[in-house]
């Protein structure tokens, strides 16, 4: 078969996501695969990239120009969290320049639960646009119940878990700073997520005034900024054990994976979620994790209810009584990617 151009639109880290990581694992496998793969950013990107083939558009004007004028076999949106209005222009404006060959990722595993999700039909707006895709990809099949009640017949849906699972890159290093934290602290919690309220920063902070009393050599870093900034760093300050608490920022994911490793416990406590990746990367490498029970947690996760600070604590001090796991070397899972490649082969061909 002739190589591919693929063209993906979605978020470009940073800051980094579980859409976007998905998104450059499929981009990677592509190339090397033979194929080429390109990417248009729908948001803003903190940094942008010197990578060929990425493209940031100032406007809606040169977005849609970029679809006109692009040659691509196959167009992919990804998209998350609500369906706006606004989303549903991109969809619309992507099936017409894509053609007969588009496909649709909505990576919000609890989209299923809004009001949208439960009111969905086939005359609606977001029903008559969804359908022009050629396929559709769900993260979960409660999604893929909503894509039914929209229309959507069965042959169009896949249901692909959005995750290519790898062990760190040996050729990456963590940054001195904070591979010290991480060395001086025991257990050491890592949460992934950032400083926004659907992923509690100061209910991780609140917990943390507990835990030291028991654990006082425990530490938490948490990675990710966000629009909590502010408001974190005043609570760190504020909570009696800044010492303890590590506010990381923005990391690069490949640095994060070797954090997530080296963590004695990942949280992953949220308001809001759908099937996180980073829960399936901890615990691929080993690590056990604490996360608030949304119904999809994976098997192995040691769950909480939503801001039940008292629960979080107790599971921490659970978990560092038990011996340290071993941890796997070397792995690779990239089903998921491989079956999306089947679906762009399929579309092309």
């Amino acid at each position: 078969m002739m190589p591919l151009h693929v063209l993906q639109l979605g978020p470009v880290p940073p800051p980094e996501g579980g859409i976007s990581r998905n998104m450059l694992a499929i981009r990677y496998e592509l190339r090397a695969a033979g194929h080429r793969c390109s990417i248009i950013a729908t948001s803003k990107s903190t940094v942008e990239s010197n990578e060929p083939d990425i493209y940031y558009p100032r406007s809606k004007t040169a977005l849609i120009g970029l679809l006109r004028n692009l040659d691509y076999d196959v167009l992919h949106l990804h998209i998350g969290g609500e369906v706006t209005k606004r989303v549903l222009a991109l969809a619309f404006a992507c099936t017409i320049f894509g053609g007969k060959r588009t496909v649709l990722t909505l990576h919000s595993g609890g989209y299923a639960t809004t009001d949208a999700a439960k009111n969905a039909k086939p005359s609606s707006l977001a029903g008559r646009i969804i359908r022009r895709f050629s396929r559709i990809v769900t993260v979960n099949e409660g999604l893929a119940d909503v894509f039914r009640r929209y229309g959507v017949e069965d042959e169009k849906l896949s249901v692909v878990l959005p995750y290519s699972l790898k062990s760190p890159d040996e050729n990456v290093s963590v940054p001195v700073e904070l591979a010290s934290f991480c060395k001086s602290h025991s257990p050491l919690l890592l949460a992934v997520g950032g400083l926004e309220k659907d992923y509690e920063p100061l209910m991780q902070i609140a917990a943390m005034r507990e835990i030291v009393r028991d654990l006082p050599n425990a530490g938490l870093m948490i990675v990710g900024g966000g629009p909590m900034q502010s408001e974190v760093k005043a609570a760190v300050k504020n909570s009696g054990c800044a010492d303890n608490i590590y506010l990381a920022g923005n990391v690069d994911h490949a640095v994060t994976l070797h954090l997530m490793k080296d963590a004695d416990i990942v949280l992953r406590t949220t308001r809001f979620d759908g099937d996180a990746i980073s829960v399936r990367e901890a615990l691929f490498l080993g690590t056990p994790v604490i996360a608030t029970d949304n119904g999809m947690r994976p098997e192995g996760v040691e769950l909480i209810g939503v801001g039940d600070v008292a629960a979080l604590v107790e599971s921490v001090k659970e978990i560092a009584k038990r011996d340290k796991p071993v941890k796997p070397v070397g792995q690779t899972d990239t089903e998921n990617i491989a079956e999306i490649l089947s679906i762009y082969n399929d579309l092309a061909s």
